[in-house]
């Protein structure tokens, strides 16, 4: 499980390692060497997903310590529910790296259709067990656009530290 601590409060969430082997380990791995420190909730949409694990105040992309992309997973029976975890990705299905989104809401057209490009899903590794408060508070903030991005919080939501409370 991991703490993060953020600049709206504290949320938990508990990787499912069984399901998701590849994606969650990943995840871990950059939690545990504080890669998401400093980073932001860049892009949040309501009634969709909050979004972050890559972008630095000033929606700068951080490289240093960014790893080689992953395998999806996504057809790992996991579904994009409220609350749950996923890899955010390009439109290259196997191109996930450290950017992640909670669900708000079901979202069951990002789910594994097919092993196509069009069908590939986006990979739940995790949940959020504590603190979807904190993750409903994020979702009503005023967004706008900056450096090219579209949906970026007026007032930086920047993750702190990641607390790894157990593996």
């Amino acid at each position: 499980m991991l703490k993060f601590h953020t600049t709206m409060g504290d949320f938990t969430i508990a990787l499912n390692h069984e399901k998701a082997p590849v994606t969650a380990e990943n995840f871990l791995q950059y939690a545990k060497d504080g890669y998401f420190n400093g980073t932001l909730f860049h892009r949040i949409i309501p009634g969709f997903m909050v979004q972050g694990g890559g972008l630095e105040p000033g929606m700068v992309d951080k490289h240093k310590g960014h790893r080689e992309p992953i395998q999806n997973e996504a057809d790992n029976g996991l579904k994009n529910v409220r609350g749950s975890v996923a890899m955010a990705r390009t439109m290259d299905p196997h191109s996930a790296t450290s950017q992640f989104f909670i669900n708000l809401v079901d979202n069951s057209f990002l789910d594994h259709k097919s092993q196509t490009p069009q069908g590939w899903g986006y990979a739940v590794f995790g949940e959020v067990v504590e603190g979807m408060d904190v993750i409903d508070k994020m979702a009503k903030v005023e967004t706008t656009s900056r450096r090219g991005h579209g949906d970026v919080p007026v007032e930086d939501i920047i993750i702190e530290n990641v607390e790894v409370i157990s593996e």
